[in-house]
């Protein structure tokens, strides 16, 4: 193999193993973000649940409560 087509060989094998290395480390973040954006999701649902509760709660509390502005 000619030199110079061997330093082109070994520029692209080292540009390949830099990608690589480049999509394993946005793979990691990526899981990382689904692992987030689930606990975020379970959070929503429980905030969502407590204040409908509260909700409840409050309206069995006061009958017929007029608006604020009355």
């Amino acid at each position: 193999m000619e030199p110079k087509t061997e330093d082109r060989l070994t520029a692209i094998e080292m540009k390949l193993a830099y990608m690589e290395d480049f999509v394993n480390q946005i793979q990691d973040v990526a899981v990382e973000q689904a692992k987030t954006i689930d606990k975020l999701q379970k959070e929503i649902k429980l905030m969502s649940d407590k204040i409908r509760e509260m909700s409840n709660t409050m309206e069995g509390d006061i009958p017929n409560r007029k608006p604020p502005h009355y």
